[in-house]
């Protein structure tokens, strides 16, 4: 099997993630999650919220609903604009996203080309259907929005939302009154959107039903620009790995050294790296930024960088979150459809804020969490961080007998109220550890005979497989300093030397 497939068995085998509505054949472009992925999931929401939040006193997070009215998207523009350039099978009568088949023949980018242009370059590959060998038909926009009736009548007409971020810009306008007009502005948001893809073939990375973790800066540029300037100058000997359209390579680079891209943008810039290497816990070689030339990027973004990850799952670096500059183009279009002001006063006059948005595929986090911490080798084991991982520390007897499985059943529910922590007392304890390095338990603490005479245990470490002896009163405080980076591993070994 490909380390793909090993991965997505043991995601199925082991409750993370599988292929929704399974019973029945399962339906391409839809996901279930199970317990543990569930768990992750939650984490990983958890910690994005808590780190991005944290930025500034004036972000906070809002609850939107899944369905846009007619008139929302259509003032976005998404309802004349928001396709894919479809081609079709005369054979067998396949779907296929055109720029997708450019793609997986070349290895470059093709999204940005119109359907003329798809339509020419796969007549110049050669290229014909990948289930039957067909030809294609002409290529035709197919917009993905999932539409509804609203109502018993079918009058009025609304979407399943394609992105989230609309749902923040309608409410700028009472969100900026509630919280007494304090600017810069950022609203968060965690939710489902929905877009009917053509193929979706790269499992959670493209789906008709995902996850987007999104933040809306409002600002006016003249006007907020020194706070930003502020914030940058603490980050600005930040290195980042950083992929320029004029390069083929990306360069590791500080921020200070980026002349052309101004202040505000490189702080979120600079916190948005700082939240994969930090948080997630990448290593400086997994991540990149790269940025979109002018054919990629959408009209409305003035600067757009895609922050990837190198992921052995899907062959290479593959996009997981953005940052935008959007300039004021969202808020101006929903003022003039809408017929409501949404400008705001300053000093100079009124002003419609500008956007920086900060947006994140949730699945897409997720799955680089565990292609990135999936190891193969001598064991199968899972590298997720600690403050991430479905379960922190399990908790075990050595034997089935003599008073060791209520012993530990007492010591994991003492560690429960504090930790993510789980108890088993089935198979041997080689299989116990086995079970649990696949599902990425952290530390593995064995009740044995000894911990009989003088109450004390053995912690185990994922990693290394080492192993510490220490004693149950002092476990919580020695898994909580773990769990904390305050101390490491391998400081509790030396001292046991």
């Amino acid at each position: 099997m490909t380390e793909k497939e090993e991965l997505e068995s043991m995601c199925k085998r082991r409750g993370y993630i599988w292929q929704s509505s399974e019973i029945y054949g399962g339906e391409a472009g839809f996901y279930d999650y199970g317990h543990l992925g569930s768990q992750l999931l939650d984490n990983w929401k958890r910690e994005w919220k808590n780190y991005f939040l944290s930025l500034d006193d004036n972000y906070h997070l809002i609850q939107t609903p899944n369905i846009h009215p007619y008139r929302v998207l259509d003032a976005s523009g998404h309802v004349d604009h928001f396709s894919d350039v479809m081609v079709r099978c005369e054979q067998c009568g396949s779907s296929f996203r055109g720029d997708h088949l450019i793609e997986e023949e070349t290895g470059e980018s093709a999204e940005w080309m119109d359907k003329e242009e798809i339509g020419g370059k796969i007549k110049e590959l050669g290229l014909s259907c990948p289930d039957c060998g067909g030809p294609f038909s002409d290529p035709e926009d197919f917009n993905m929005m999932f539409g509804l009736d609203l109502g018993p009548t079918g009058e009025k007409k609304g979407f399943l939302r394609p992105e989230t971020a609309q749902s923040v810009y309608i409410n700028f306008r009472r969100e900026f009154r509630a919280l007494r007009k304090k600017m810069p502005l950022g609203l968060a948001t965690i939710g489902s959107a929905f877009r009917n893809e053509i193929s979706p073939r790269q499992g959670v990375f493209r789906m008709r039903e995902f996850r987007q973790a999104e933040m809306q800066i409002f600002f006016v540029p003249e006007i907020h620009e020194e706070i930003f300037e502020e914030r940058y100058e603490m980050i600005k000997d930040t290195k980042v790995k950083v992929k320029r359209v004029d390069q083929d390579e990306a360069v590791e680079i500080k921020l200070g050294e980026i002349e052309d891209l101004p202040p505000f943008y490189l702080y979120h810039l600079g916190k948005m790296y700082e939240f994969y290497t930090k948080v997630m816990g990448l290593s400086f070689e997994e991540v990149r930024f790269r940025e979109l030339s002018e054919d990629e990027k959408a009209f409305y973004n003035k600067i757009h960088f895609d922050l990837e990850i190198d992921l052995d799952t899907l062959g290479g670096w593959e996009e997981i979150s953005g940052l935008h500059y959007r300039s004021d183009y969202d808020l101006k279009q929903h003022q003039e459809e809408s017929n409501t002001k949404l400008s705001i006063p300053t000093e100079e006059g009124r002003k419609i804020p500008h956007v920086i948005e900060l947006s994140f595929g949730v699945d897409r986090n997720v799955w680089a969490l565990l292609d990135r911490g999936f190891k193969n080798g001598d064991r199968t084991w899972l590298d997720l961080p600690v403050k991430l991982t479905p379960r922190q520390v399990a908790v075990f007897p050595l034997v089935r007998k003599d008073g060791l499985p209520e012993k530990s059943r007492d010591i994991y529910e003492s560690l429960n109220r504090d930790f993510r922590a789980h108890w088993e007392k089935s198979g041997s304890i080689g299989k116990r550890y086995a079970r649990n390095d696949e599902v990425g338990t952290r530390y593995c603490v064995t009740v044995d005979y000894d911990t009989m005479e003088d109450d004390s245990v053995t912690i185990r470490d994922i990693e290394t497989t080492e192993q510490i002896r220490v004693p149950v009163n002092d476990l919580t405080m020695i898994l909580r300093r773990l769990i904390e980076r305050e101390k490491s591993f391998e400081q509790y070994m030396e001292e046991q030397d």
